[in-house]
Formats: C-alpha cells, sequence, structure tokens
C-alpha cells in the first residue's frame, strides 16, 4: 500500500480529518493527502512542522528524557498531530478544530508500521 493511499485511510476514518503528510525532518514532502475542505498551504505547514520537531526532539535529547514520540498542537483553525516514525521521518494529521483527537491519534500510531514500511 502506497503511502498516499494510508494518509488517506486516516483522514477519511476521523471525525474532521483535512489532510495527512509524510516528512522528512529537512521539510520535504515525501507524500500527502489533502481533503477537499483542507484551508492551508500543506508545504508550510509540513516545513514548519519539521522545525517544531527537531526543536522538540533535541530538547527531549536534552533533558535526557527518551526518544520524541509524538507532539500536537491545537489553534483556532485547526488540531495537528506530528507523530515520530523513524529518526528522519514523521508523520502528521491535520483535524477540524473539533475533530476526533483521540480517534487520530490512535489511527497514526497504528498506521506506523505500515507508513515505516514504506520508507
Amino acid at each position: 500500500m502506497a503511502f498516499q493511499e494510508i494518509l488517506q485511510e486516516i483522514v477519511t476514518n476521523v471525525s474532521g480529518g483535512l489532510a495527512g503528510v509524510v516528512m522528512g525532518m529537512d521539510g520535504i514532502t515525501v507524500d500527502s493527502y489533502t481533503s477537499p475542505a483542507f484551508p492551508f498551504d500543506l508545504q508550510v505547514l509540513g516545513v514548519e512542522s519539521a522545525t517544531l520537531m527537531r526543536e522538540i526532539k533535541r530538547a527531549a535529547e536534552s533533558l535526557r528524557s527518551g526518544t520524541l514520540k509524538e507532539i500536537s498542537f491545537m489553534s483556532e483553525g485547526a488540531t495537528v498531530i506530528l507523530r515520530s516514525l523513524t529518526d528522519e521521518y514523521f508523520v502528521a494529521l491535520v483535524l477540524s478544530p473539533n475533530g476526533n483527537f483521540g480517534k487520530g491519534r490512535y489511527l497514526l500510531k497504528r498506521a506506523g508500521p505500515r507508513l515505516m514500511a514504506e520508507l
């Protein structure tokens, strides 16, 4: 199964799903899926998310708190869940503000091994 199919499965199976993207920590998109309702520039969101992942990963290493697994942030317009796949890649799920956050986290965790197998 290709990245886009896995991402589409995640986005369409969670209430409020807007977009999913697999990215490198360098900010380069591997593949993505966006619903027609997605209102943002996915490339900008991805690059900024990669920067956030790198900085928090560095902080976790400084604190010796272990490997960074997941971070999320919420704004008025969206909820974004970022989940590490490897040291170099992560997956992001964008939800509407009223999207099902718990199910989104669950679907990302469950899809992780399939996404890593595609890398």
